[in-house]
């Protein structure tokens, strides 16, 4: 049919993720672009957008595809408090194990570059994080922390997790990052032991 895309979009949106993700959004050319999905400058921008609007495309993209690992991973949070968690840095972890995707985190890496990034992109990633954060804050507070504890252990275990992403770029072995995971349990669960109330 005339006018009909030619290509996947889901394909192209994973490619150039992926090309933002192993380079950066300063490093990555249009070519870079073109070469990795396959589609001529003309295509990109016709189908996908400029540049800037394809990066925060592919950080939505990002933020929502692992996102939704880690809510469900913390959904059992109020019942099982530490596995919760456990399966939470497990997401990560798999992530940086996986030799079919770049080291890091696009959303970490994004954060990064802030102060040479637009408005529109560094806004894009507080947001992610600042989502990630609530996330933790919600499932913390459903294992029964106080609002106060609650809110301190979301921002250290989300910067945990961002920083063994980073960490993972730098050659951090898999038994350091598991580690640092536990070093977090360990504190989290003496949180919880002491909060813990009365049993019916």
């Amino acid at each position: 049919m005339a006018g009909r895309k030619q290509f996947d979009g889901e394909v192209v949106l994973d490619a150039a993720m992926v090309q933002f993700w192993r380079d950066g959004y300063a490093d990555t050319s249009v070519d870079d672009l073109s070469r990795a999905t396959g589609l001529n400058r003309s295509s990109l921008y016709s189908s996908l957008g400029d540049k800037e609007s394809l990066y925060l495309r592919c950080l939505d993209r990002y933020a929502t595809r692992y996102g939704d690992r880690y809510d469900q991973a913390l959904s059992g949070a109020a019942e099982e408090p530490l596995r919760a968690v456990r399966a939470f840095f497990d997401v990560t972890l798999r992530r940086i194990a996986d030799p079919g995707l770049p080291d890091g985190c696009l959303i970490a890496q994004t954060a990064m570059a802030i102060p040479a990034l637009s408005p529109a992109i560094a806004g894009r990633a507080v947001r992610a994080l600042d989502t990630q954060r609530a996330r933790l804050r919600a499932a913390l507070t459903a294992a029964k922390l106080p609002t106060c504890e609650a809110d301190d252990f979301a921002v250290h275990l989300a910067a945990v997790n961002q920083s063994m992403a980073v960490m993972s770029r730098a050659g951090a072995s898999r038994r350091q990052l598991r580690a640092i995971v536990d070093v977090s349990l360990g504190a989290l669960a003496q949180a919880l032991h002491r909060n813990r109330g009365p049993r019916p």
